[in-house]
């Protein structure tokens, strides 16, 4: 296996066609102060260059901590948070370059599924409402007697009876208002359904339902979709390409398998090391990775590697002052999906480099320094 420095190249002839082409995104929100004069003081920078592709019919996982900017980019590939720069080109579409009803005639090929499936309904809607609101406004719901059949259809997709057509949001569970939030999203016929944490305010018995339904929706109606979680044994289950974001940045991708198999990006392994085994004689004798402190604050985000104040492979000679760009991944001398985002990838792979004990010297610290405030 060795790492080279080319950007990927583009998908190989015969692969599935790209359904999102996203290029340098970058999301910076500006950070004011006054009272009467709003003065820009600094930014945020919650994506910071990144580059994205999902192919047509397949599900691709985001994951990471929270506030590194894995929802905010979700939003931005929708336009729902419109990007600062570069492009994002949905179904040969930029759709970062429109605006008014260029955009909202494209909606329907994009939707999103929220995370707290409560506070995203109108709770003074009922289900047939809800249902009918964006279909009417895309030209879907002409036909009276069309439009009854498409809405039963759309109930037993998500396995809801005709009869919750008339109820209110607050009449049903969690799981069953993310299924109506989810035949929300399908009324339109989309081609990509961003899904937003969409289990992660569901109680554990009901996410392997939700889960399970998406994967059947797939099947049945050919989606496409951008799954964003922080739980990675969710993320495993459902997705086909898995991206490890970290401040701003996506530092790992690879097929499901593969990033689990073999991560490379020390972040990654952390990320893994955390995630318990269900063998405790394999749990008992596995490297456990403990990152120091919290995530940096993106509004002032490390120089060189975003990694390198938490990373326990830090190398000073570079991973201070360079910021490493995404790298294709060859195996036997064949480019592979497999990017990573690491000057060190192959010597941490081989075990050149040794992680540091970062955990005891950074506890040692703050004991010092709490006992210098208390003096």
């Amino acid at each position: 296996m060795t790492v080279t420095d080319a950007t990927p190249a583009p998908p190989a002839e015969g692969e599935r066609d790209l359904l999102v082409d996203a290029r340098g995104v970058k999301v910076h929100f500006p950070i004011k102060r006054g009272v009467v004069f709003d003065k820009v003081v600094g930014y945020v920078y919650a994506v910071d260059g990144v580059d994205l592709q999902i192919r047509r019919g397949e599900t691709y996982g985001l994951v990471g901590e929270s506030g590194c900017g894995k929802s905010t980019l979700g939003k931005a590939i929708l336009n729902l948070e419109p990007p600062t720069e570069g492009s994002v080109v949905v179904d040969g579409t930029d759709v970062a370059s429109l605006g008014g009803k260029e955009l909202r005639a494209r909606r329907k090929d994009f939707q999103m599924v929220f995370q707290d499936p409560m506070s995203s309904l109108d709770p003074r809607q009922s289900v047939e409402s809800l249902l009918v609101e964006g279909m009417k406004a895309h030209g879907l719901a002409s036909d009276e007697k069309a439009l009854a059949t498409r809405l039963r259809e759309l109930l037993k997709a998500v396995g809801l009876p005709a009869a919750a057509l008339k109820k209110y949001p607050h009449e049903f569970s969690g799981g069953q208002r993310q299924r109506i939030g989810i035949a929300r999203a399908l009324a339109v016929e989309p081609k990509l359904i961003v899904a937003d944490e969409p289990v992660s305010a569901l109680d554990v018995s009901v996410q392997a339902q939700v889960i399970n339904l998406l994967e059947e929706l797939q099947d049945e109606f050919g989606l496409t979709y951008l799954v964003v979680a922080h739980d990675l044994a969710v993320v495993r289950h459902i997705s086909d390409r898995i991206g490890v974001m970290y401040l701003g940045g996506i530092v790992e991708e690879a097929d499901a398998d593969d990033l689990y198999a073999q991560p490379l990006h020390p972040y990654t392994r952390a990320l893994l090391s955390a995630v318990p085994l269900p063998d405790p004689v394999a749990e008992d004798r596995r490297e456990q990775i403990l990152l120091v402190g919290d995530l940096p604050s993106p509004s002032n985000p490390p120089a060189g590697c975003r990694f390198h104040t938490r990373c326990p492979w830090r190398q000073e000679t570079r991973c201070d002052d360079e910021r490493p760009q995404l790298r294709v991944v060859e195996v036997d001398g064949v480019p592979s999906s497999h990017r990573v985002a690491c000057h060190w990838a192959e010597q941490i792979e081989r075990g050149e480099i040794r992680p540091h004990d970062v955990s005891a010297t950074s506890t040692e610290q703050a004991i010092r320094d709490d006992g210098d405030d208390d003096r």
